[in-house]
């Protein structure tokens, strides 16, 4: 059975991969963008799996980070033009720097996350959320406030990823389907390079520190070290997400960067399955897809009414959803979603199979000298 799957295992990669560099060229912009959002919240998940799922701290103030990769790059690659701050990066530049912004801002916080753990960090990054609201809302000349900013485009290449149309086989591309590929080369870099992470000794010794700190240091594991690197990695990766996301709304908006959205991913990550980067991806397509879905057919579906109509809005309904889906989750599937189909079938045991013998032993021993 492990032989037949090693062998499919490439061909449904393969077809996997055909199926969604061809989407842009039959799916709607609704579903486009639809699908963009869960590719940056895979992103982000996949930040703070390493934190949460990996190393075993509890962070609150993901959705900082996000703001700040979003923001970042609107600061550095505006103009000026809208008169607010801008430094006229290019925006690949822009981009860059906004994730390592978002780094910079993770490793001023690493101090206090390479020395608390558990709860006391989740309550500790609270305070990220709460400056992070105060900021983007007060900080008018920076932010734009209340009502954000325009997002410049991201040119790269000599493509413009904006709803400025490029022509491809007949198919006429605007920003959706160009940031389709972008999101897809992004998810696909995150992953991988999460993964190598976990599979090498950064892994190794991010799972000591999570499963026993003391066995850890007394292993020559610098825990506070370990912890404040998973920390400036995990900000890095959400503020990658920020900028995958201002980049797709085409514009910031500082309520969307509250306590709800860090609770999200926390959600993403549980639902998904804790350490595993296939889980964060499962997840985070999950909880982004979901109140997308819903207000989509919100028509169609019971007790569930457009927003501004009144009654439960998609978005409500959403919340619901995945709420009860951690708590199945945590009750059923311990591992997440994604550990059932890793472990695969379990081989049924036949009558021609021995049967397992204490040890000393041996299967023609009676059973009156055992």
């Amino acid at each position: 059975m492990s032989d037949t799957r090693t062998r499919v295992r490439p061909y449904a990669w393969a077809a996997a991969a055909v199926l969604l560099l061809a989407l842009p060229f039959y799916l709607e912009r609704f579903w486009l963008q639809a699908g963009l959002f869960a590719m940056a919240a895979a992103v982000g998940a996949i930040g703070i799996n390493l934190l949460t799922g990996a190393t075993g701290q509890l962070s609150m103030g993901h959705a900082f980070f996000l703001a700040t990769g979003a923001y970042g790059y609107c600061a550095l690659a505006g103009d000026g033009s809208d008169g607010l701050t801008g430094l006229g990066l290019p925006g690949w530049l822009a981009a860059l720097c906004a994730v390592a912004l978002a780094g910079a801002a993770g490793g001023l916080f690493s101090p206090i996350a390479g020395r608390l753990s558990g709860a006391y960090l989740g309550i500790a990054t609270l305070a990220l959320i709460f400056i992070g609201q105060h900021v983007l809302f007060n900080a008018h000349g920076l932010t734009g406030g209340f009502n954000g900013r325009d997002v410049p485009p991201l040119t790269l290449l000599g493509v413009t990823f904006d709803d400025s149309e490029l022509v491809v086989a007949q198919v006429p591309f605007g920003a959706a389907e160009k940031l389709w590929y972008l999101g897809l080369a992004l998810l696909t870099g995150a992953a991988l390079f999460a993964r190598g992470v976990l599979r090498g000794r950064p892994g190794r010794a991010l799972n000591a520190v999570r499963d026993h700190r003391v066995a850890a240091g007394v292993l020559g594991v610098p825990v506070a070290r370990t912890r404040a690197a998973a920390f400036v990695l995990s900000s890095m990766y959400g503020g990658l997400a920020g900028v995958l996301l201002a980049l797709v709304f085409q514009r910031t908006v500082p309520e969307y960067f509250g306590m709800l959205l860090s609770l999200e991913y926390l959600a993403m990550i549980v639902i998904g399955g804790l350490g595993s980067v296939a889980g964060a991806v499962v997840g985070g397509v999950f909880v982004s897809l979901l109140p997308q879905v819903l207000s989509r057919y919100s028509d169609a579906l019971p007790l569930v009414s457009a927003p501004g109509a009144g009654g439960v809005t998609p978005g409500e309904a959403s919340r619901y959803l995945y709420g009860a889906a951690v708590v199945a989750v945590v009750l059923f599937l311990p591992g997440g979603l994604v550990r059932p189909a890793a472990r695969g079938p379990v081989r049924p045991r036949t009558a021609a199979t021995p049967l397992p013998t204490p040890t000393g032993t041996s299967p023609g021993t009676p059973a009156e000298e055992r």
